[in-house]
């Protein structure tokens, strides 16, 4: 019996030039050729998104129970109980919502190009964009050697979903093992904030009940301090970890880069222009198998100090969570929304062409002296 072929649960991995094109897929057909056999997904994919919905939903038992025989049976505080319950509820509410939203909804299909002398390819161009040149998709950064369609700026190809996914940040096994892209990152955002502010406070509200536990323990039910330090425990637990992971995100907004262009330095290369003239052995652009140590070194250092789309963390925030509607607002502090625009072309960072233009003069001259 054959045995199926296990693939990663995080999947960061992604090819600068491929040099083999699928077997299947029509590059004008209106979808890409899937060629990878685990596209489906079975009963195990959903698996870490029940433990999720679980997590979420236990400490209200427990949550209940402290309410209820603290407010309300011991200290008489109707009001007070009231509050904490809104609270909670809502804050599951809005991390349930964001959560159905990232399931739901598609993180960013690639849509393909009409082919040329399509009849109604012209019909909706206005004259600026009937002068403008094609799109060159001879570049490998343009053109995904897996899916046999154009990849748009900041697309990657997700080996796990067997897709391109338009500014895709990280493959999330957590999500019904889906990817987080263009359309669904402000719901992760929010997905991951509400989770952090729901375990933090109610954290907050079982530490004053379980000190008044050590202080008046005849006052209290045996059982409550038991729920109290449960849920004290797990709650300061979550925030930690969920807290940190959100605070890298906001790094990540603040900055303009997603998941994959911070933790992988040599998709600099990509970006690269043309390199000098001279005795050198390295492709135009570069690959990363063929690099030395010392020009290895050199990609991870400016990798430090070149950010491509970092515009000001104003209008890089703006560019993740900006909306148009008069009250777009409103649908973000709902369940976050995607972001704004068509998740194909991105302002670039002034700086970066000089900087980027100094990488490719010290990689040549690396490759020269060694």
């Amino acid at each position: 019996m054959m045995m199926a072929r296990r693939l990663p649960l995080l999947n960061f991995g992604f090819e600068l030039q491929s040099r083999t094109p699928p077997t299947t897929g029509d590059p004008f057909s209106g979808s890409p050729g899937y060629d990878d056999e685990n596209f489906v997904k079975r009963w195990y994919h959903y698996a870490p998104l029940g433990v999720v919905v679980l997590l979420i939903l236990a400490p209200h038992p427990s949550l209940l129970y402290m309410l209820v025989d603290f407010h309300l049976m011991t200290m008489g505080q109707t009001y007070t109980f009231g509050i904490h319950l809104l609270i909670t509820y809502t804050l599951t509410f809005l991390a349930i919502s964001s959560l159905i939203v990232c399931i739901a909804r598609d993180p960013g299909p690639v849509t393909m190009p009409k082919p040329i002398g399509s009849s109604d390819a012209d019909d909706d161009l206005d004259i600026t964009a009937a002068l403008m040149p094609p799109e060159d998709y001879s570049h490998p950064s343009k053109w995904c050697r897996k899916c046999w369609a154009p990849k748009p700026e900041r697309t990657h190809h997700c080996n796990i979903c067997g897709r391109c996914v338009l500014k895709m940040d990280h493959h999330c096994p957590w999500l019904a093992s889906k990817c987080v892209g263009h359309r669904t990152y402000p719901a992760f955002i929010h997905f991951l904030t509400c989770i952090t502010l729901l375990a933090l406070y109610i954290s907050i509200i079982s530490i004053p009940a379980l000190l008044y536990a050590f202080n008046n323990p005849l006052s209290v039910n045996e059982i409550t301090p038991v729920h109290e330090l449960v849920l004290t425990f797990t709650g300061l637990v979550f925030t930690l970890v969920i807290g940190s992971f959100l605070f890298y995100h906001f790094y990540l907004i603040s900055t303009n880069q997603t998941t994959l262009e911070h933790v992988t330095p040599f998709m600099l290369l990509r970006y690269l222009p043309p390199l000098p003239s001279g005795n050198h052995s390295l492709s135009d652009p570069p690959l990363e198998p063929e690099l030395s140590y010392d020009q290895r070194r050199l990609t991870r250092s400016a990798h430090g100090y070149i950010r491509l789309y970092d515009l000001g963390w104003r209008k890089n925030w703006s560019q993740a969570f900006g909306w148009q509607r008069k009250h777009g607002w409103l649908f973000r502090l709902f369940c976050g929304g995607s972001s704004p625009g068509d998740g194909k072309s991105f302002p670039r960072n002034p700086k970066s062409d000089e900087l980027l233009a100094r990488l490719a003069k010290e990689l040549v001259k690396s490759d020269q002296d060694s």
